[in-house]
């Protein structure tokens, strides 16, 4: 068996899918040499739970946000009661949020408007944001840009963008998270961006239950199978799984801010 720390940045251990096997799987995790693991809220209700479930395993940690599919049904009270879910223990970011222009779940302009909030909460608060961005780079750039200097630590979760957009991100001090994807067959303008992503801000996960990495594409993801996202990290930038697991474990410790 490979050797070395794991660390799943972002994955959805309260979803639905999990519920038959939840706390069976989340037990066995150090087992497959996950060390560390953000379960990461969607809404208020997931964002609550995320923190029940981080309470019950040292090494599981939380994050609380509004997703930018249900922006529009975030209450009037959210920012409120985001500040107040920050304060609890092991809560580490506020996310998920972000833009999403592929779906277009929610009105752009409130996803605009409900990111620009987060953003703001953060710089407030000092903590650091996940960032989901899918078709929306251009605005998402704009943002940042118009907070460079001011934002905590950012990271560009389940990234899927061009290594050109990747530098762009990073030149802000973005970190940069691979998921599955980067395992898949013709993922070519991703794998550029993986071999491209300077080290310290390079970050892998999973989001399970989403996107299972080859070999067990179409099935459900959980935190295990980020190993063969480091796998595949390695491959591309010439290093050891061991490296490259040590590497991650390291930089996603220090974005949550989390004691090695």
């Amino acid at each position: 068996m490979e050797k070395g720390r794991l660390f799943d940045s972002h994955c959805h251990l309260d979803d639905e899918r999990f519920a038959e096997d939840r706390e069976q799987l989340v037990a066995s995790l150090p087992d497959g040499g996950v060390a560390g693991c953000v379960t990461v809220g969607c809404d208020l209700e997931s964002a609550q739970r995320s923190i029940e479930l981080a309470a019950k395993y040292p090494f599981l940690y939380a994050a609380v946000g509004i997703h930018p599919h249900v922006a529009a049904e975030a209450p009037a009270d959210y920012l409120d009661r985001l500040s107040t879910l920050l304060q609890q223990p092991k809560v580490q970011a506020l996310g998920e949020t972000g833009l999403d222009y592929h779906y277009d779940f929610c009105p752009r302009d409130v996803q605009r408007r409900v990111l620009e909030e987060h953003l703001d909460l953060a710089v407030e608060l000092d903590v650091p944001v996940i960032l989901h961005v899918r078709e929306a780079h251009g605005d998402m750039m704009s943002l940042l840009r118009s907070r460079a200097g001011s934002l905590p630590s950012c990271v560009l979760h389940c990234f899927s963008g061009s290594a050109e957009s990747a530098m762009e991100y990073v030149s802000l001090g973005m970190m940069i998270s691979f998921a599955g994807p980067v395992t898949f067959k013709n993922a070519n303008k991703l794998l550029r961006a993986a071999e491209t992503v300077p080290a310290d801000h390079l970050m892998i996960e999973t989001d399970s239950p989403y996107l299972a990495p080859v070999p067990m594409r179409g099935k459900r993801n959980d935190p295990a199978l980020v190993s063969h996202v480091c796998r595949r990290l390695a491959e591309l930038r010439g290093q050891t799984y061991e490296e490259m697991a040590e590497l991650t474990y390291r930089n996603a410790c220090r974005f949550y801010r989390i004691p090695q």
